[in-house]
């Protein structure tokens, strides 16, 4: 199993959305490097940090399990939609997600906290310059980010 951080704004998608829909699709993902660990990296059952940017409370604030591994994302083929490619091709998709399914909210680790804390100072979140949406996460930072909540010993 591994871990993972998958940033989303709140006002498009946010973790009391994924509790209500409890699985959903994490789609329009539209960067290579992100996209080639969802399609080579992200596994059945790997662990998600769900974490919310663009917003006034930037963090995390969630947890969410992988429940189906990399598929094309359909998005892509849609010419109404936002995440339409028209240079993907259906035999040859260029895009993929995966399904993620709620499985329970955490008390908000800021960014601000999460930089100050020495700990996660390797992290690719807290790095200057680091703008994937996916994201690897080491077993002591995810371990680490369950302490900085206060809800786990």
């Amino acid at each position: 199993m591994a871990y993972w951080l998958f940033k989303t704004e709140p006002d498009t998608f946010s973790i009391d959305t994924l509790k209500q829909q409890k699985v959903s699709c994490w789609e329009g993902v539209r960067n290579y490097q992100a996209r080639n660990m969802m399609r080579d990296d992200i596994k059945l059952g790997d662990q998600v940090l769900i974490y919310h940017s663009s917003c006034k409370d930037v963090g995390v604030v969630g947890i969410a399990e992988v429940v189906r591994e990399a598929y094309p994302d359909h998005f892509q083929f849609d010419p109404e939609g936002p995440y339409f490619d028209p240079k993907s091709d259906p035999d040859n998709p260029r895009w993929i997600m995966v399904d993620i399914e709620y499985r329970r909210h955490l008390r908000l680790v800021s960014l601000k906290r999460m930089k100050a804390n020495p700990a996660l100072a390797e992290m690719p979140l807290v790095k200057r310059g680091s703008r994937l949406s996916i994201m690897p996460v080491t077993d002591g930072q995810w371990q680490e980010i369950l302490q900085m909540t206060g809800q786990f010993k």
